[in-house]
């Protein structure tokens, strides 16, 4: 498609709802315009329909590896410390790039592994990054007066031994070193983080041209996650609040970008992605001031579609994202057609003249025709909407069946006695189920969803925390059984058996597929 490599620059913002920018009907109507934003879409493809998945940590998995984040261990956020992160056998689109020449930076949230020195982006396939290893919120712990100063205990059942509490920190590291300690993530440096990611990104694309290499930037920006505490540059420009000053530093921080690739003569060598992780939060409080010290709490606006992050509704796994790539995306195109961010893993790398890996099952489907070019169609028709290690909705066309209920970030889930079938098209919030009349469809979803899972059986997911070396069982060494039934769907994946009858080796890898129990957190 191209006769050199393009650059890419990808950029991935935390919980960023679909209707915050002005081309997806925000921007003025959230306190301020987004110009340079909105420019992207005017000079390329704007999607309607780009899916992601519920959660910070298996989204970002998924946008970097092109798999669904069951299958790499990745599938909820992890809390409360312990091991963590993507194995060292995962595949990034950083790795795959990186072999076929590509100079490659991250900077900004990572959340894919707390380790600095076997689960930073660096042992991913980035030849430097500057990265929080988990997420903002804990920022909020620093400003709190009662947070603990050193480790605690949790007598008596923890006995002595010390639980460490301390602030998060904001690391450093290039390829063949070792990491540093930078910063410490508290309410000063949150605030000034994404324009340090621009600086940063713009240094780096400036070295990498110098040395005539193609580049691959990775920028996960920090904002809109809680706490919204905008740059010291930003604060009070708009006399809109907090939320507003932010969307106009997202703006500008883009617009930075930008106008580098510009003066770099790089703006029609380059694949801009601008994409959003989740949908918007949901924590809403009144702010106690303006500005917020805190930041405030804000709700993220999802546009038509109902619901928040972390939940199975299209407020959630709907987001924001716009393509341009000068003289190959037509300008201005305009899109419904479904998506989901592992295609953009299978179709960056290829279109970096990269290799996608065949030893594993990769979700994300090529799509250089549809989203680097002109076609008309994506070529999906579903969209398996996860939640943590649960299948809770499924996606074909405009319609969408949810087998589990949620109604935001706070409810319990609950398995439905008889699955809730809707039309997107006629009902975009998902309140008014069609079911029987129209129950035809279901099996077209069934069919997906039990492949899906089939394929989960013949290759089982690994568990969250396995420690690295990871080697995954051989083809063939386990086979399917089929095992429970629930609505349409044939659950494969609850029980495993090896060819011999040795369940002993099949035990290490039984899969968790959240389906054995009423209601969870």
């Amino acid at each position: 498609m191209a006769d050199k490599q393009p650059n890419i620059v990808v950029f991935f913002w935390d919980n960023f709802g679909w209707g915050e920018i002005g081309c997806y009907g925000g921007g003025v109507l959230r306190g301020a315009p987004t110009p340079r934003i909105d420019s992207i879409a005017d000079e390329g493809l704007k999607l309607l329909n780009f899916n992601v998945e519920a959660q910070c940590t298996p989204s970002r998995s998924a946008i970097l590896t092109g798999r669904h984040p069951i299958r790499s261990g990745t599938h909820s956020v992890p809390l409360a410390g312990g091991p963590d992160g993507l194995t060292q056998w995962e595949v990034t689109i950083a790795r795959a790039l990186s072999d076929a020449g590509y100079a490659t930076g991250m900077w900004g949230k990572w959340h894919l592994g707390s380790d600095p020195e076997q689960r930073s982006p660096v042992d991913f396939g980035f030849d430097e990054a500057v990265w929080s290893p988990r997420t903002a919120d804990e920022v909020l712990w620093t400003m709190q007066s009662y947070f603990p100063n050193g480790n605690v205990t949790a007598a008596p059942y923890a006995g002595k031994t010390e639980i460490p509490l301390e602030p998060e920190p904001i690391y450093a590291r290039k390829k063949g070193g070792k990491h540093e300690v930078v910063a410490t993530y508290d309410a000063e440096f949150r605030a000034g983080f994404d324009r340090k990611i621009t600086g940063w990104a713009i240094d780096f694309m400036r070295s990498s041209h110098e040395q005539g290499k193609p580049f691959y930037l990775y920028l996960p920006y920090t904002q809109t996650h809680i706490p919204t505490i905008p740059d010291p540059e930003y604060v009070g420009r708009t006399k809109h609040g907090n939320w507003a000053d932010i969307l106009t530093q997202m703006d500008d921080f883009t617009g930075q970008v930008l106008d580098e690739l510009d003066t770099l003569g790089l703006a029609d060598d380059t694949i801009v992605v601008w994409a959003s992780d989740n949908g918007g939060d949901s924590t809403y409080r009144m702010p106690a001031g303006d500005p917020d010290p805190f930041g405030g709490l804000w709700n993220g606006f999802g546009g038509p579609w109902r619901g928040s992050l972390f939940t199975s509704l299209e407020g959630s796994n709907r987001t924001p994202c716009i393509i341009r790539w000068p003289g190959k995306v037509p300008a201005a195109k305009v899109s419904n057609e479904l998506v989901h961010e592992v295609d953009l893993f299978t179709t960056l790398v290829l279109a970096g003249g990269g290799t996608v890996p065949t030893d594993r099952q990769i979700d994300g489907m090529d799509m250089r025709t549809f989203l680097l070019g002109d076609a008309e169609e994506s070529g999906r028709e579903v969209v398996l909407c996860m939640n943590g290690n649960r299948l809770q909705a499924v996606k074909w066309r405009q319609w969408k069946v949810h087998l589990f209920q949620q109604d935001d970030f706070y409810s319990t889930w609950a398995p439905y006695s008889i699955p809730r079938l809707y039309n997107l098209e006629w009902d975009p919030r998902e309140e008014n189920e069609v079911d029987f009349p129209h129950a035809w469809v279901m099996h077209p979803m069934a069919a997906a969803a039990g492949a899906f899972l089939k394929s989960l059986a013949m290759e089982p997911p690994i568990k969250p925390g396995t420690p690295d070396p990871y080697t995954p069982p051989a083809p063939g060494q386990l086979v399917p059984q089929e095992h429970v039934q629930i609505g349409p769907i044939v659950q494969y994946v609850t029980t495993l058996h090896h060819p011999d009858g040795q369940a002993a080796d099949v035990r290490e890898h039984q899969p968790e597929h959240g389906l054995s129990h009423a209601s969870g957190a």
